[in-house]
């Protein structure tokens, strides 16, 4: 019988990767704004996001940059249409290293398109639940919690405080409970009941609540316009 001499680990094979799986919640519920490519397409424009931020793209973007020192490791929790990969990526600069993860394949594309000219800064498919590639110096969640059922909350907040090394910060920015009088609140109380309903939970959730090693950290938390937007920061003791 022949026999197989491995001289090195290098040797063996390769074990093979298996791409999680789109989630039935982003199928049923958001299909239209991140897997149906015609959509994407006309979605992943700054002004647009500029327009459904209220303006506030650029203030809540730098507010979570602030927490990031550059030249550090980075994971971006998911991708985030306009120019908010592509800019963190700068930010972190080339003494660092950005990793960007999403579920879906065509974020995925969509990302690599945005991150050419930034060989620190890559895009990996994986589930915000269990990112891998850690421990990183920081860990940004920016407007994606408010898209998942609460056991998927839960489980991502997990995956994320895991994944950031001692003394490193875990930043959420997200939607939260605008004050009782915001010209706005009915307007975002229809948006979220059409078309976010998985919002509603947070509005009514702190993000520190979903923790489930919340002790492990210091939190901290901010809001802006009128209490709509929130900032919220986990920092490992």
């Amino acid at each position: 019988m022949d026999q197989i001499i491995i001289k090195t680990e290098s040797d063996l094979p390769a074990p093979l990767f298996t791409a999680p799986a789109i989630p039935d919640y982003i199928k049923d519920t958001y299909h239209w704004a991140y897997i149906d490519p015609a959509t994407v397409s006309w979605l992943d424009r700054g002004l647009i996001v500029w327009a459904i931020l209220w303006g506030n793209s650029g203030r809540l973007m730098r507010a979570a940059f602030q927490e990031i020192k550059p030249g550090g490791s980075v994971l971006q929790a998911a991708y985030v249409y306009g120019d908010f990969s592509p800019s963190l990526g700068r930010h972190v600069g080339p003494d660092g290293s950005l990793d960007v993860i999403d579920i879906v394949p065509l974020q995925v594309d969509n990302c690599r398109a945005r991150l050419r000219g930034l060989p620190w800064a890559r895009i990996r498919l994986a589930d915000a639940a269990e990112p891998g590639g850690g421990p990183y110096d920081a860990v940004c969640c920016y407007f994606l919690l408010h898209e998942m059922p609460r056991d998927k909350k839960i489980d991502v907040v997990r995956g994320l405080l895991d994944s950031v090394a001692p003394g490193g910060k875990v930043i959420f920015v997200d939607y939260h409970k605008p004050a009782r009088l915001h010209p706005l609140k009915g307007v975002m109380n229809l948006i979220w009941r059409k078309l976010e309903p998985f919002a509603i939970d947070l509005m009514e959730t702190e993000i520190e609540a979903l923790a489930d090693d919340g002790d492990a950290f210091t939190w901290s938390k901010e809001t802006f316009f009128g209490g709509l937007y929130q900032k919220v920061v986990a920092t490992r003791r």
